[in-house]
C-alpha cells in the first residue's frame, strides 16, 4: 500500500499528475495530467465507454460545459448545491466544516448528513481549531456555500451562466430532441464523458477533491410502471454492501451478498440501481480495483442529493479512508419535471396503449364575455384555474357557483358562466414523464484508486523495486521496446523496426535506449507498462529466426520469443484471449537476470 506522499512523488516523477500552474505559484484544486496520466485517464474513459455505452447499447452525446442560469434554477442547483463553510476570523481561511468534524471525531464518517446546527455544536464541543493558523473556531458560524462557478455569457454584463457542476444537466436539457433519436421508445440510455466544475471550499488529497474534474455519466430513462432491468444478467454477482441500517447500528457490519439476494431481501429497493451496481462491480474488477478495498455504501437521508430518492456510492479504500468513486442514484422524474415546468418544451414521452381507450374528460369553456368585465386582467387566470379545478375535482361544479383561488385571492364564478361539461374521448395513449436512473463515475478518483491499488514493492538483488500492477487494458503504455545497448546499430535497427511493427498492430509502444537496461526496466515498472521487449545479440545470432526477450512486469519473468510471433501473442494477451502463464508453457524461459544496472 502506498502512502499519499509516495504516490504523489511517483505521480510527479513519472508524469501521471501534478499541480497546475506551478510556474505562477499553483492554483489549489486544479491538476494537470502528464503524459502517463493522460494516457491512463484516456484508457479508463475508453474502458468505461466500452462497458456503459457500447455493451449496454446506449448512445453518447457531448454537451456544452457552460449553461445559462435558468437551467440551474430548474435543476435546483442554485438553491441546493451547497457545502458547509466555516471561515477563520483570525487568518481568513475558509474550511469545509463537515470535514473538520470527520477529521477530529473518530466515529463520524459523514458529518454533512448531520446538518449545520449539529456541526456548529460539535465544533464547540471538541474545541476545533483552524488547520491553517490554530485559532479557535468555536462560535464561528457555519454557512451554506454554493459550489457553482458563475460566469457571463456574451459581452458586457451578458447573460448569467454557470460552469456545469455535473454533466447530467446537458443530457436532461436536450431530452426533447434525444427522445426523438430513440423514437420515443423507453427505456433508453444516454452517456456523456466530460469535465465538471465545483468551487470546492477546501480542495485536498491530490486529485481526490478538485475544482475541475471529469465525470462519466449514464442517464437511463425508464417507464417506472413497465420497464424492468435485465437483473438476471447480474443476479449472481457478489457484492459488499453497507446499507443505512448497518451504518446506524452500534455494531454495524458489511453485508456480503449477491445482487439478486439484495433485491429479494429489499436491501436494495430499486432493481435498476441494483442492476447497475452489478454491472459496475464487474467493471471495477476488470480495470484493476482491489475488491478487498471496495464497497457499496447507501446514502444516509441527510446526505442524499435533492433529486435522489435513493443513492448508493461505490467507495474505495485509500490510505485507510473510504472515498466515493461513483454514485448510483434513482432520480425519479425530478429532473424532467422541473425542466418541463421551467422551459417551453415538452419533457415527456408519448406512451401508446395496446388498444385505444374511451375516457371521460371534464372540461370548461368559460364565457369570456362575462369573465372579462367582472375580473379584468385576471380573467385569463380565472379561466385556467377553472380548467384545473374541472380536471382535479369535477364535483365542485355541481352547485350554482364555483370558487377558485389564485395567489391567495378567491374568485367566485356562476357555474353557467364556467360552462362545465364531461365529454367522452378516445385516447391512443398518454404523455408520461420518464424516471431516471443515474450511474455517475468520477474518472479522476478512479484513476487515483487504480494507482494506489496497483502500487507494489518487492526486492530484486537487494534493491527495492517499485511497480504499478495496472491491468493491461488501462496501463498507459502496452509495451516498451529496448535495444540491450545503445551503441549497436544492428540492435537499434531491429528494435526500431519492431516498435513500428507493434504500433502498426495497434499496440502502444514506448521506445527507450537511454541508460542501462536495468534503469529502463525500473522506469517502465513505475509507470505500469505490462511488458518490456529487449533486443539482444543472442536473438540476432539464432540459426533460424530472430528472437527477443519478453519480460512481464509483475513477476519479472522473461521468455525468449520469435519476433514473428510477438505481435500476435501480445494482441491475444491484451484482448484477454491468453495470459502470460500460457506463454510460459510454450516458450523458453530466460534465467539470465538483466534487471540490474
Amino acid at each position: 500500500m502506498a502512502s499519499q506522499q509516495a504516490l504523489t512523488e511517483l505521480a510527479k516523477r513519472r508524469g501521471f499528475f501534478f499541480g497546475a500552474n506551478e510556474a505562477y505559484g499553483g492554483t489549489a484544486g486544479f491538476y494537470t495530467f502528464g503524459p502517463e496520466g493522460a494516457a491512463l485517464k484516456r484508457n479508463v474513459e475508453s474502458a468505461w465507454r466500452e462497458q456503459f455505452t457500447l455493451r449496454l447499447g446506449n448512445e453518447e452525446i457531448e454537451a456544452p460545459t457552460v449553461m445559462p442560469e435558468p437551467v440551474f434554477e430548474a435543476s435546483g442547483h442554485l438553491d441546493g448545491f451547497d457545502d458547509m463553510l466555516i471561515e477563520c476570523a483570525e487568518c481568513g481561511e475558509s474550511h469545509r466544516a463537515d470535514h473538520l468534524i470527520e477529521d477530529a471525531v473518530a466515529d463520524i464518517e459523514d458529518a454533512e448528513a448531520l446538518g449545520v446546527d449539529r456541526v456548529e455544536e460539535l465544533i464547540r464541543d471538541h474545541d476545533l481549531a483552524c488547520p491553517t493558523c490554530g485559532a479557535d473556531l468555536a462560535g464561528e458560524p457555519v454557512e451554506d456555500f454554493n459550489l457553482m462557478f458563475e460566469t457571463s455569457i456574451g459581452p458586457g454584463s451578458g447573460q448569467p451562466g454557470y460552469l456545469r457542476p455535473e454533466t447530467a444537466q446537458g443530457i436532461f436539457v436536450e431530452f426533447p430532441r434525444l427522445k426523438e433519436y430513440a423514437r420515443g421508445q423507453l427505456p433508453f440510455g444516454i452517456t456523456q464523458i466530460g469535465p465538471a466544475y465545483r468551487n470546492e471550499i477546501s480542495p485536498r488529497r491530490g486529485i481526490i477533491r478538485v475544482r475541475e474534474f471529469t465525470q462519466a455519466e449514464l442517464e437511463q430513462f425508464i417507464d417506472p410502471e413497465e420497464d424492468e432491468p435485465p437483473l438476471e444478467a447480474v443476479e449472481d454477482v457478489e457484492v459488499t454492501l453497507y446499507p443505512v441500517s448497518e451504518q446506524h447500528a452500534d455494531d454495524g457490519e458489511y453485508i456480503e451478498t449477491t445482487i439478486g439476494e439484495a433485491v429479494d431481501d429489499a436491501i436494495i429497493t430499486s432493481p435498476w440501481v441494483a442492476y447497475f451496481l452489478g454491472v459496475a462491480q464487474g467493471w471495477y474488477e476488470r480495470v484493476g480495483v482491489d475488491m478487498d478495498r471496495f464497497r457499496f455504501r447507501q446514502h444516509l437521508s441527510g446526505e442524499r442529493a435533492h433529486y435522489a430518492a435513493d443513492c448508493w456510492d461505490a467507495e474505495s479504500e485509500i490510505g485507510g479512508n473510504w472515498i466515493e468513486i461513483a454514485g448510483f442514484a434513482y432520480r425519479g422524474d425530478y429532473d424532467l419535471t422541473k425542466h418541463g415546468e421551467h422551459s417551453e418544451d415538452r419533457f415527456t414521452v408519448f406512451k401508446r396503449y395496446d388498444e385505444p381507450k374511451t375516457v371521460e374528460t371534464a372540461t370548461v369553456d368559460p364565457d369570456m364575455a362575462a369573465l372579462g368585465p367582472e375580473f379584468g386582467g385576471a380573467a385569463g387566470d380565472v379561466a385556467d384555474a377553472l380548467q384545473a379545478l374541472a380536471e382535479s375535482d369535477p364535483d365542485a361544479f355541481d352547485g350554482d357557483e364555483v370558487t377558485v383561488e389564485i395567489d391567495g385571492e378567491i374568485y367566485t364564478v356562476d357555474t353557467e358562466v364556467a360552462n362545465f361539461s364531461v365529454e367522452e374521448q378516445t385516447e391512443n395513449g398518454e404523455h408520461i414523464t420518464p424516471h431516471v436512473v443515474e450511474p455517475s463515475f468520477g474518472v479522476g478518483r478512479t484513476v487515483y484508486t487504480l494507482l494506489e491499488h496497483a502500487y507494489s514493492e518487492d526486492e530484486v538483488d537487494d534493491e527495492t523495486r517499485t511497480y504499478l500492477s495496472l491491468a493491461p487494458e488501462i496501463a498507459p503504455t502496452d509495451v516498451a521496446v529496448f535495444p540491450l545497448v545503445s551503441n549497436d546499430d544492428a540492435l537499434i535497427d531491429v528494435a526500431s523496426d519492431l516498435a513500428d511493427e507493434l504500433r502498426a498492430a495497434g499496440i502502444s509502444v514506448s521506445y527507450d535506449d537511454s541508460g542501462s537496461i536495468g534503469r529502463r526496466y525500473r522506469r517502465q515498472d513505475e509507470v505500469g507498462t505490462p511488458f518490456c521487449v529487449t533486443v539482444d545479440q543472442d536473438g540476432l545470432e539464432g540459426d533460424d529466426e530472430t528472437t527477443v526477450t519478453l519480460r512481464e512486469r509483475d513477476s519479472a519473468a522473461q521468455l525468449r520469443l520469435p519476433v514473428a510471433d510477438l505481435a500476435a501473442e501480445l494482441e491475444a494477451v491484451f484482448d484477454g484471449d491468453r495470459e502470460f502463464a500460457d506463454l510460459q508453457d510454450r516458450y523458453e524461459r530466460v534465467d539470465t537476470d538483466v534487471t540490474t544496472d
